[in-house]
């Protein structure tokens, strides 16, 4: 398998909060990406990378960023022989192509014809997610059908239905349909998916019909990849596989509720999400 990290947004939410910031603890943080912001003992982004690398689950990991945090993401692959870096070559908010374009850009650019792991550069899992385990049930998925492809889903509150896209599944955990932000009357599922997903190399060329469907769209449909996911449910068997929470990094109390777990919670740092 090969990993695609997205990380080439550009954060403008943290940022805002950050120069808002009067207490002049997060004076660092200025102008720095998201994945690689300090989490813990390392960066957002190091702790996947650590964790893809010792559990054998992929052979290559490539990082999509844009042109402005280029060289920083450059300079902190140095430090990983199996990490590629490619450049969206936006500059800013205004121009981003949307992470559904980034994900097919990485797959034109290295001839991507495997199976592959896309992951939400801002998003990390509590100490029980394992790697091995989503590995397992995704081949476990590929011998019953070489066209499963498979999800994350933890369970939400009924006041957060509305933040999420949210998966509706049958008794086999296949996913029946997902309803971006409903209304808690709107569905009684309370699955919650996260940006972390395995796509079968067979659904891969899918995503320039999705993008060649979407060409007069607002970014907004092409950016969140939740988007496209929705888009392939009805044209692909997908199934979830169930984790217990998760940390999505988008403003200033979301970065420091994460640092705060990985610096005095995380017990098991060697073998984490392995």
């Amino acid at each position: 398998m090969i990993a695609v990290i997205l990380a080439a947004g550009y954060g403008t939410r943290l940022q805002r909060d950050v120069l808002e910031d009067r207490s002049g603890r997060f004076a660092h943080l200025v102008g720095v990406a998201k994945p690689l912001l300090p989490v813990g003992r390392c960066q957002l982004i190091s702790h996947w990378v650590q964790a893809l690398t010792r559990s054998g689950c992929v052979h290559k990991i490539y990082v999509v960023t844009n042109a402005l945090y280029q060289t920083a993401f450059e300079e902190w692959a140095a430090h990983f022989s199996n990490v590629e870096i490619l450049s969206d070559q936006t500059r800013n908010n205004d121009e981003r192509l949307g992470a559904v374009a980034c994900l097919q850009l990485a797959v034109k650019h290295f001839e991507i014809e495997d199976h592959v792991i896309v992951i939400g550069g801002d998003t990390l899992f509590k100490e029980d997610f394992s790697l091995s385990e989503v590995k397992e049930r995704f081949y476990d998925l590929q011998k019953k059908c070489e066209e499963n492809c498979l999800l994350l889903s933890y369970q939400c509150r009924d006041d957060e239905t509305h933040k999420y896209g949210i998966l509706e599944v049958d008794e086999d955990l296949r996913v029946l349909c997902m309803k971006e932000k409903p209304r808690p009357s709107e569905t009684t599922s309370r699955r919650a998916c996260p940006c972390f997903y395995v796509f079968s190399k067979s659904s891969l060329p899918l995503l320039e019909t999705f993008l060649e469907e979407k060409k007069e769209a607002p970014i907004e449909e092409k950016d969140a990849p939740g988007n496209f996911v929705s888009w392939l449910i009805p044209r692909k068997p997908v199934h979830v596989h169930q984790i217990s929470g998760r940390f999505d990094v988008g403003n200033l109390p979301s970065y420091t509720e994460c640092d705060l777990y990985f610096r005095e919670k995380l017990q098991h740092k060697d073998s984490y999400m392995m």
